[in-house]
């Protein structure tokens, strides 16, 4: 009996120390180019409810083998857990919540057939079993001028007994403009989203070197257009598209939103046409690209500093991440130089000190307007990549501008906390409350879009005040 009681307090041990030592990560804010820390970090995340359970059962067992050791730490463990679960599954705060951006009674706006699908909570074990949707892949939508390049995307409907909504998502993949690809765990999402009626159009643009940022941006014009022109085949309403995206997809799918029909931001060969949409859906996206520059510390990665050597950034995958990927790490670009992943410098003409005007042109905080659309943006607190000051900067704009926005920051949470583990991730799962809601209110809220104009010029001084957020 001695010998039984020996062995669960050596198992509970090292279960209780090692679920404890996991969840330190969960408070501390990390910076680029600590990736090793935010890829740990986003897994304990989407763990965190198991972890805290096998937190639980130590401290269980340590009480019930008469270790005190080992109950501590497994309470411990539990109270961390929990509070990190409390932190991750709060709905927005007041001052950008549903109500400030859609009146006290929005919910009476949602369509009855779409809230029976919704989420009933927050904080869920795991997400429900869905009805099956169509998923085709590989769709050609348009052919680049000059060079011939066919761009691609996948597109999700509703199963043919499921009443249409009307309304489109086009959704641009993060790719810290350079990697990544369409169909890249996203599948829970959008098979959630094609259940409660809309169409899902997951969209493969180019990235670099191959063209720009503002080759990308026409690029998702192209993918709007496209879909507007397509409408009656999908059973969907021209006016009711939402685009969107994560990370760099938000960033892009933010300025096509708010220079909808400034030619400056719009393919040559679609000018004159309608590029308006209904509303934007941003998770994570960096809202100015000079503060995104210094706080994924490019400034210290890719040039030199007088008497300093540079600082040092992945420069490959992990062998057994590489493994685990297959035959997926080169259909995502995986093999391509890490150090030039997420580079500004490249794509703009060089650093901001070089070309302020560049970096502020391109960056959604100076474009908004009092005709931008409805919008939703997601952000992480920890965000290691995207600078969740400029966001709350942004959201500030709107506020001015009398833009309908929900601003949701999540405490604890890092950049793509919503692609891994997504069916038992308690932050994935408060995302999703969030987008199924804008979007259903998208689906039966008549928004009138008010034509963009082309953007004045940009205060530099603006843009560079942000960094200091």
């Amino acid at each position: 009996m001695n010998i039984l009681i020996v062995i669960i307090q050596v198992i509970a041990g090292i279960a209780a120390c090692l679920v404890a030592l996991l969840s330190i990560p969960l408070f501390l804010p990390f910076r680029w180019p600590a990736a090793i820390m935010w890829g740990l970090k986003i897994y304990i995340s989407a763990l965190s409810v198991w972890l805290g359970l096998i937190g639980a059962m130590s401290a269980i067992a340590g009480l019930t083998t008469g270790s005190v050791f080992i109950s501590v730490v497994g309470t411990y463990a539990v109270l961390a857990y929990l509070l990190h679960l409390i932190s991750v599954t709060r709905p927005p705060g007041p001052a950008g919540n549903f109500e400030q951006a859609f009146g006290s009674q929005w919910e009476n706006n949602l369509s009855p057939d779409q809230k029976k699908h919704f989420l009933t909570g927050r904080r869920l074990l795991k997400l429900p079993s869905v009805a099956h949707s169509q998923f085709v892949q590989n769709i050609p939508f348009a052919t680049i001028p000059v060079t011939g390049r066919t761009l691609l995307c996948d597109l999700w409907q509703p199963s043919v007994n499921m009443k249409p909504s009307g309304l489109a998502f086009i959704y641009m993949h993060g790719s810290a403009f350079y990697f990544l690809d369409k169909d890249y765990n996203t599948r829970t999402l959008f098979s959630y989203l094609a259940a409660q009626g809309h169409v899902v159009m997951d969209v493969a643009y180019r990235l670099a070197p191959e063209t720009d940022i503002m080759g990308m941006v026409h690029d998702v014009k192209r993918a709007i257009f496209w879909l507007k022109g397509n409408a009656g085949n999908y059973r969907i309403n021209p006016n009711k598209i939402i685009v969107g995206g994560a990370s760099s997809g938000g960033h892009l799918a933010l300025m096509a939103a708010y220079t909808a029909n400034d030619p400056q931001f719009t393919p040559i060969e679609l000018q004159g046409k309608d590029g308006s949409v209904c509303a934007v859906i941003s998770l994570y996206g960096p809202t100015d690209l000079e503060a995104l520059y210094y706080h994924t510390n490019q400034h210290l990665t890719t040039r030199p500093i007088p008497g300093q050597p540079k600082k040092s950034v992945p420069s490959k995958m992990p062998a057994m991440m590489k493994k685990n990927l297959g035959d997926d790490y080169y259909r995502l670009g995986m093999n391509k130089d890490f150090e030039k992943i997420g580079t500004l410098a490249p794509l703009l003409g060089g650093h901001p000190d070089e070309c302020p005007e560049a970096y502020a042109l391109l960056s959604p905080l100076n474009h908004v307007h009092p005709g931008c659309p409805p919008t939703l943006l997601i952000h992480g607190e920890h965000d290691i990549m995207a600078p969740v000051g400029t966001t709350r900067l942004m959201f500030k704009r709107w506020l001015e501008k009398q833009v309908p926005a929900v601003l949701h920051i999540l405490p604890q949470t890092d950049h793509a906390f919503d692609l891994i583990l997504p069916k038992i991730s308690p932050a994935a799962h408060n995302a999703i409350y969030d987008i199924e809601r804008f979007m259903g209110l998208m689906a039966t809220t008549q928004t009138s879009v008010i034509p963009v104009k082309p953007n004045p010029a940009v205060s530099v001084k603006e843009s560079q005040a942000a960094n200091l957020v």
